[in-house]
Order: C-alpha cells, then sequence, then structure tokens
C-alpha cells in the first residue's frame, strides 16, 4: 500500500512538473509572438533540418490574414477553417483569370448572410510561404462573399497547421 501511494505521488509531481514546463513554454512563445508585427503577413521559419513552417499573425480583429500566391496573382484570404473549401469572391476570381460572368453556379452553398450559388474552378497552386499546394479545388461564389476565404482544400492538404493565442502555424 505504502509503495503504491509513493508511486502515485510521484506521477502526480511528475504531470504537475511537466504541465507546469509546458505552461512557461506557452507563456515565451506568447511573448515572442507578441513582439512580432501585425503589419507583417507571413513569416517564414526555417529550421536546420531543412523543414520550412509559415507563420501568420494575428490581426488586430482577432482574425488570420493570409496574402497567398495563387496562379502567379497575390489574393488576400481571410484564414476559414470552417470552409470546405476556398471560396474566392468574383472579382478575386476574375483577376485570376476566371470569367465569373461565364462560370456555371451550380453549387448551393450557405454563407453568413444565407444561401447562394457558387462555381467549382480549380486553381493550380495557392502559395503561402513556404507552404505550397497544387490543384487546388475551389468556389466562386456569387453573391455576398466579401472576402475570399482560404478554406480546408487548401488548409487539409497541408502536413499540419496549428493556431495559438497570437498566430496560425503552417506546416507544408
Amino acid at each position: 500500500m505504502f509503495k503504491s501511494a509513493i508511486v502515485l505521488g510521484s506521477a502526480i509531481f511528475c504531470a504537475v512538473l511537466a504541465g507546469t514546463g509546458v505552461l512557461s513554454l506557452g507563456q515565451r512563445a506568447t511573448q515572442a509572438d507578441t513582439a512580432t508585427s501585425e503589419t507583417a503577413s507571413v513569416i517564414d521559419t526555417g529550421t536546420t533540418t531543412n523543414t520550412h513552417v509559415t507563420a501568420i499573425p494575428k490581426a488586430s480583429d482577432g482574425h488570420f490574414w493570409a496574402n497567398a500566391t495563387v496562379n502567379s496573382r497575390a489574393v488576400r484570404f481571410l484564414v476559414d477553417t470552417g470552409a470546405t473549401v476556398v471560396a474566392l469572391t468574383p472579382a478575386d476570381a476574375q483577376r485570376l483569370g476566371f470569367d465569373a460572368r461565364n462560370l456555371t453556379y451550380d453549387r448551393e452553398v450557405s454563407t453568413a448572410n444565407g444561401k447562394t450559388y457558387a462555381a467549382s474552378v480549380t486553381l493550380s497552386a495557392v502559395g503561402i510561404g513556404q507552404s505550397t499546394v497544387r490543384n487546388v479545388d475551389a468556389l466562386v461564389v456569387k453573391d455576398g462573399l466579401t472576402t475570399s476565404l482560404l478554406g480546408m482544400s487548401y488548409l487539409g492538404r497541408l502536413s499540419r497547421f496549428e493556431a495559438t493565442p497570437s498566430s496560425l502555424i503552417l506546416h507544408p
């Protein structure tokens, strides 16, 4: 009985110590991320193992805004993990070379503004920092979308992504 109490006590002590270490690391990361300027849209961080990650700082409005290169053109996205696919405004689609007037809007979609229709397109490449994904499914939303959304058809093809209190980290 005494041995069990010692083992249990040791396990609890180790768990508390590990939790304290994790909290300490989290606080250091938050302090470092807070020092990062919000005007930077993407920060590339290389490691010694040749793996690169991209950090998108949280904007003052609480959202993650990503400046991406899509089909060799710049597009500003609101990162939306609740969006199944990348969603483009008609204006962004037009700049990317899609004739928004001649697309077939046959997919009913729900937006924050209600139901509308969208047309399916494929984006040759979507790149943010070191994280480029090819042949990305996307929708051009006919009405009700004020900014393009970076959805899961891009994010889900990364090896992983993680949100911290101050940034979104993309792993290619």
